[in-house]
């Protein structure tokens, strides 16, 4: 296993766990066996996912902003892109939101499955009714109040109150930016470091993923072993790999519309970025071959792909984003629940908020999906319904991820004048070999 990827790893552990449970239910007491002696490792495994939401929330989000500490310099640069990594996150969210909901995957899970989910996740259930029957008793700006924490250390003891965290997390991120360099750079190390601790820990966590799919698998086949699940989980998959596709369409018409280069010009040029974000799954490790692609390959200035395309890799996360919306709605619909239209625009909120503090690591994306279907109010057992495809999927969104940094350098280097004719560089371009009719005394 040791030899293989993470992500064959991941599939083996799926594949394990479903054939593991249907063998189990020919025995009168394989439920129970299941139930007692293995979901529990499936329950460790998602509370280690919730264990690390927080911590990540407040490292990643606070190292992205404090990394902003040039944009007094480059204030009309740092404003366009930061407005316009935003506005295709929303967009991203808002395909995913739309197309779960005309395709309804989680809708085609008959009465007697969705019957079963709901049985055994019944105790959330009835905390959620709880909670949405006293959100429509509050007043129109009590979600306004609310984003406001009294007591961080309150907000953060509960997954639920994560926009406050993320509140919290921006706001110390600004205030860090405005005070001198000198004073900031101690703090500023510290949560650097401790950014690094914590991807190191999703590291940990994720080396036991293919033990806790095993667990999760076999416990939902066992306690819901019906066809129409996993051709829901199908139907799923194949929603958000439309919602992809469509992503990247809107980045080719964008850099069309704004820098009037071909649709060829823009997937020829990040092309080798893509593959290399499908393979790794790592936004953060495509980083040097999307900057050179960037700069070289389509002619943005050094000046905008240092500056944009870092910050990119940190807090643009669409394809992340799209997958969160459509997650988030499939487990409620898979569940019976009815989500309102303000229940999906906070979904829109927070999984913009939350893209922003995405670790640019594989795995990240289903801990940030933790945060939106807590604040959603959907039950967050419901990752056993998806982790199974979580991994291809997860190297799909990571290459629009890509895809959409690279866009964005485009758009705000032709918004600054900062663009020019491509200069590709050969890998022996940097070599000049001496004239040799110099003497060495010359040479001196």
């Amino acid at each position: 296993m040791k030899k293989l990827a993470l992500h064959w790893q991941i599939l083996l552990g799926m594949a394990a766990g479903v054939v593991f449970a249907l063998i189990m239910t020919n025995f009168s007491w394989g439920a129970d066996f299941v139930g007692d002696w293995i979901k529990p490792f499936g329950n460790i495994f998602i509370n280690a996912l919730k264990l690390i939401a927080v911590p990540l929330i407040l490292a990643s989000l606070i190292k992205g902003i404090s990394d902003l500490k040039d944009i007094s310099k480059l204030s009309k640069m740092g404003t366009r892109t930061i407005a316009t990594y935003i506005m295709t996150t929303v967009i991203a969210v808002s395909i995913g939101l739309v197309l779960v909901n005309v395709i309804g995957p989680g809708r085609t899970i008959s009465e007697e499955t969705r019957s079963d989910l709901i049985a055994s996740y019944e105790g959330d259930a009835s905390v959620r009714i709880t909670d949405a029957q006293k959100q429509k008793e509050a007043g129109p700006l009590q979600a306004l109040e609310d984003l406001v924490p009294s007591n961080i250390f309150g907000a953060a003891s509960d997954n639920a109150n994560m926009l406050q965290v993320i509140f919290f997390a921006i706001f110390f991120g600004i205030g860090l930016i405005l005070i001198p360099e000198k004073t900031a750079k101690p703090v500023k190390e510290f949560f650097d470091g401790f950014n690094e601790v914590i991807l190191k820990m999703i590291d940990i966590i994720m080396l036991t993923a293919p033990y806790g799919v095993f667990a999760l698998l076999a416990a939902l086949v066992v306690e819901s072993p019906s066809t129409d699940l996993f051709a829901a989980l199908a139907m799923y998959a194949l929603t958000v790999l439309v919602g992809l596709a469509l992503m990247i369409g809107v980045y080719v018409l964008l850099v069309w519309i704004f820098t009037k280069n071909t649709p060829s010009f823009f997937i020829n040029g990040i092309a080798p970025a893509q593959l290399l974000a499908f393979s790794t799954s790592s936004s953060a490790a495509t980083l040097p071959v999307t900057m050179e692609r960037v700069e070289e390959h389509m002619g943005v200035h050094r000046e905008v792909t240092s500056f944009v395309l870092p910050i990119g890799a940190t807090i643009n996360m669409d394809g992340t984003s799209l997958y969160q919306a459509v997650a988030a709605v499939f487990i409620a619909q898979a569940f019976g629940m009815d989500l309102s239209l303000g229940a999906q625009l906070g979904i829109i909120a927070t999984a913009t908020l939350a893209s922003i503090g995405s670790a640019a690591v594989p795995g990240a994306g289903m801990v940030m999906l933790v945060i939106v279907l807590a604040q959603a109010g959907i039950p967050e057992a419901g990752l056993a319904l998806i982790f199974a495809v979580d991994r291809p999927l997860d190297m799909c969104r990571t290459t629009v991820n890509v895809t959409g940094d690279a866009a964005v350098s485009l758009m705000v280097a032709k918004s600054v004048d900062m663009m020019g004719p491509p200069n590709v560089k050969e890998w022996d371009d940097d070599y000049h070999p001496e004239p040799e009719n110099i003497s060495e005394t010359e040479k001196v």
